[in-house]
């Protein structure tokens, strides 16, 4: 029996070899098909393989061992191909989340080093001044009084600037690292917009421009209200920069079914459609359509108000999108209305 063994792994070699050659000629003329196609490929393979070597180690004699192997086969395979589609279907669905989770990483990744560039670029504006006018009062090469006072308001001005940057870069740390943690509570925003006319009634009158508050009776929506009254002012900063002096700016708020909007309309230059899709990444400039025309009096901040906004927004599960109207630009928040 021993003497048998090498003819009989020869023959089975002989038999089996066509079979998997056949199926690998169909996995690459196929290549395009589905992974739960592939795997059960894959899977008939072995087991044709197997039944193929036993065909011809028999010699094609269908005696009662023969029938039990072919038994075995056929129940293995009932249970192996069921598995390997189920195995296909989660193979794909784990590669598309792979790669939807690469591609967010580098996306994240560019974003990244473009902010640290821009940021490193702007940060350098007001350091400079701080560091010229600094020396300039230490060498007494600025002695008048009132010139001095100047100097002074300039480097408390820029540092203000950076104070602002510092604290933009940190909050967007927060929402990128997902360790921002908002603590939610009915609130009714109609209190939030006028809390927020009120703190920049002042900045958008020295810009010459009205700003203004229509609301319902009440628009209650469960949020965080320093959260809230934040997206709102960096709307509302954004809006005036970009509208001439003598245009306006409201603040509208109204229930639509389950949805509370929050909408900022104002009377500028509009955004052209190749910024729209791009309006809230961190870092995007936007085109000379979109440049400020109305800063003065405008506190300076790192330029990152609107991806800021999107992302507070985005932690009270609400939206925020921003379209062109015949007369200016309406940014839009829609945040789930508390009952």
């Amino acid at each position: 029996m021993n003497q048998d063994l090498p003819k009989i792994a020869l023959l089975a070699l002989v038999w089996s070899a066509p079979v998997v050659l056949v199926g690998a000629v169909l996995l690459w003329r196929a290549r395009r098909m589905s992974l739960q196609v592939s795997m059960v490929v894959l899977v008939l393979i072995p087991v044709l393989a197997i039944l193929s070597g036993v065909v011809g180690v028999s010699g094609f004699m269908f005696t009662a061992d023969f029938t039990r192997t072919c038994t075995v086969l056929g129940a293995a395979t009932v249970i192996a191909v069921p598995a390997a589609v189920a195995l296909g279907r989660f193979q794909a669905r784990r590669t598309v989340w792979e790669r939807q989770i690469r591609e967010q990483e580098r996306a994240a990744e560019a974003a990244r080093r473009d902010l640290v560039a821009w940021v490193s670029h702007d940060l350098r504006t007001p350091l400079a001044g701080i560091r010229a006018m600094s020396e300039a009062l230490r060498d007494a090469v600025v002695v008048d009084p009132g010139e001095v006072t100047e100097f002074a308001r300039r480097i408390d001005r820029d540092a203000v600037r950076l104070s602002g940057m510092v604290d933009d870069l940190f909050e967007m740390s927060r929402i990128h690292s997902g360790a921002l943690r908002l603590e939610l509570e009915t609130i009714d925003a109609r209190e939030v917009a006028d809390e927020v006319r009120a703190g920049l009634e002042q900045t958008a009158a020295r810009a010459g421009v009205a700003l203004t508050v229509t609301a319902d009776h009440l628009v209650p929506v469960s949020a965080n209200a320093s959260a809230l009254s934040r997206v709102l002012r960096n709307l509302v900063l954004n809006a005036i920069a970009h509208t001439p002096c003598g245009g306006c700016v409201e603040i509208g708020l109204t229930a639509e079914g389950t949805t509370a909007v929050l909408r900022v309309d104002d009377t500028g230059t509009g955004i052209a459609e190749s910024d729209l899709p791009r309006i809230f990444d961190v870092a995007y400039r936007g085109t000379a359509s979109r440049s400020p025309v109305n800063t003065d009096g405008l506190p300076a901040g790192a330029g990152m108000g609107l991806a800021i906004a999107r992302g507070l927004v985005e932690a009270h599960r609400g939206t925020v999108a921003a379209v062109n109207l015949a007369r200016g630009t309406r940014f839009e928040v829609r945040l789930p209305l508390a009952a």
